[in-house]
């Protein structure tokens, strides 16, 4: 049992100035701190003041990151009493300047730096984490950082944040987290060049040595921590689904850019196609964006589809993939297997009188486009043209500018709004402000996947699944649908929102585990005993006493 000085440094089991007088004496603690001793409220309420005086959202993310550092319990405490406020401080889109300064601002490790040199000492790397039982990793390579590209070893504040999240919605032990950043060097010139850059000082390793690292990697955690949930997250489209596809029946893992965004975005349509008063397998849904993203939400959506009983052909052929030169058809040569998949046959529009590919506006101009999609970072692709053909064909338009940062986003909500006269259904991928409604405003939801990856990693840690199924994350969009505000209301948002969020992630967790079980991929319970095992699986941050 640590005591004095030791106990104080320990940010998972110091209590700071809310020790008692009792475990002061007991503990060596005695005229370590003031006299005064405060409650966790107490303390929150003295942290939040803090956070307000801050003057800029980068000095809150610094600030609240060194919390984390001194008391974990503390921090996150101090999150879920303000949930709506803090999840734009401690993740997107703040963390976005936190990964661009990473080595300006850095203060202490955390996590593991796994760097090319060290190649052949892995698993002696792995050891040395901090806690020897781990069930959730989140990896990135720091290549594709959110909208902003190669942050090299600055990557890190994105699994940092992201586990921050898994703890703070999904109740995961932060003990048992770990944030990996693979360093296989950075293209990023400016980084390159910066003197307090702090990662591997070299440009990116060939594909051939890339796909060798990751191989040893993932050996080292196979080998280290065989049950661990592994999230891969932000990794450039030409790696995200080959790396995905090659251990995902290997170990436990999933993709959060892919199967995450996939997951959310389904969530969404779901509850914007029963408020609309149809089902997804009667629309005819369009993409704009094919990279990783952009195909694993329409591979998620062909599957709902099927689901709902469409042939896996017909399924497919309500899918349209529009990319920056145009639709996918099967006649294109520079298509990847994935988005071959949904290329459509050349003679389906060869009687729309077009010269060269079809555009967006084209499919939306020959086909009744029931919902419409992006992601593809073109801001202003979903003109006005656009939006008012597709609302001339369909009651109710459904229009989900998913694009990232906001001003990549491929319309604002608010111009939606007007023209389709108040009758789109909106989801969008950043931050926007509510819509006027009248003398109401209506929040615009985003389609953030804080909805999805926490509640997948309580429900597999919770289940103890050995792997994660496709099936399992529809399970997770459905039950994330279900909870839709606009069910109830026409007019509310898509999604929940934040302050509901971590109750939200129950219903979702058990959903999943029910769905693994069916899978065959976790021991058999009831949906009963697997609520139970969820809820007593999720860590609360409050202070244990003796």
């Amino acid at each position: 049992m640590e005591r004095g000085r030791r106990l104080l440094a320990d940010p998972q089991h110091t209590k700071g100035t809310a020790f008692s007088p009792e475990e002061r004496r007991e503990r060596g603690l005695l005229g370590l701190l003031p006299a005064g001793v405060q409650t966790l409220e107490e303390q929150i309420g003295r942290c939040w003041s803090e956070v307000q005086r801050l003057s800029s959202d980068l000095d809150r993310y610094v600030y609240l990151r060194s919390l984390q550092d001194r008391n974990e319990r503390l921090f996150y405490a101090l999150l879920a009493a303000h949930v709506p406020e803090t999840l734009p401080l401690v993740y997107t889109p703040t963390v976005a300047e936190g990964c661009r300064r990473f080595s300006e601002i850095w203060r202490r490790p955390r996590g593991l730096y796994l760097s090319w040199p060290d190649r052949e000492h892995l698993r002696e790397a792995l050891r040395n984490r901090p806690q020897e039982e781990v069930d959730v990793i989140v990896v990135t390579d720091g290549q594709r950082i959110l909208g902003i590209g190669d942050q090299g070893v600055g990557g890190m504040g994105i699994p940092i944040g992201k586990l921050s999240l898994y703890t703070l919605i999904g109740g995961i032990d932060p003990a048992r987290t770990l944030p990996i950043l693979l360093d296989v060097g950075t293209d990023n010139a400016a980084l390159l060049e910066d003197p307090f850059y702090l990662g591997w000082r070299h440009h990116r390793i060939d594909e051939d040595a890339y796909t060798e690292f990751v191989d040893r990697f993932v050996e080292a955690v196979r080998a280290e921590l065989p049950d661990v949930l592994l999230q891969w997250e932000d990794f450039a489209t030409p790696h995200a689904l080959p790396i995905l596809q090659r251990y995902r029946d290997r170990l436990l893992t999933f993709n959060d850019d892919i199967q995450g965004t996939a997951a959310v975005a389904l969530g969404a349509l779901r509850g914007a196609t029963d408020v609309a008063g149809t089902r997804l397998r009667d629309q005819q849904v369009v993409m704009l964006g094919a990279g990783s993203a952009g195909v694993g939400v329409m591979e998620m959506v062909a599957q709902e589809m099927v689901d709902e009983g469409l042939s896996e052909a017909d399924a497919y052929a309500r899918c349209w993939l529009v990319d920056v030169r145009g639709l996918l058809t099967a006649d294109r040569e520079d298509l990847s297997e994935a988005q071959r998949r949904f290329a459509v046959d050349p003679a389906v529009v060869a009687g729309w009188g077009i010269d060269g590919l079809p555009q967006l506006a084209d499919v939306v101009e020959h086909v009744t486009v029931g919902v419409l999609l992006g992601l593809s970072t073109a801001a202003g692709a979903f003109t006005e043209q656009i939006v008012r053909t597709m609302a001339g064909k369909v009651a109710r338009p459904i229009v989900f500018p998913l694009s990232n940062p906001t001003a990549n986003a491929e319309a604002r909500p608010a111009d939606l709004d007007a023209w389709t006269d108040g009758r789109a259904l909106v989801a969008a991928g950043s931050p926007f402000a509510p819509l006027r409604r009248g003398d109401r405003e209506v929040p615009v939801a985003q389609c953030n996947n804080v909805y999805i990856f926490p509640a997948m990693g309580l429900a597999v840690t919770a289940a103890q699944a050995t792997r994660v199924t496709d099936a399992m994350m529809r399970a997770a969009a459905r039950a994330l649908g279900a909870a839709s505000p606009a069910l109830r209301d026409a007019d509310a948002p898509l999604l929940p929102p934040w302050a509901d969020v971590r109750a939200v992630a129950e219903d979702i967790a058990v959903a999943v585990a029910v769905q693994a079980v069916a899978d065959g991929v976790a021991p058999a319970r009831s949906e009963d005993e697997l609520r139970a095992v969820v809820r007593s699986t999720r860590w609360t941050p409050t202070y244990q006493h003796p």
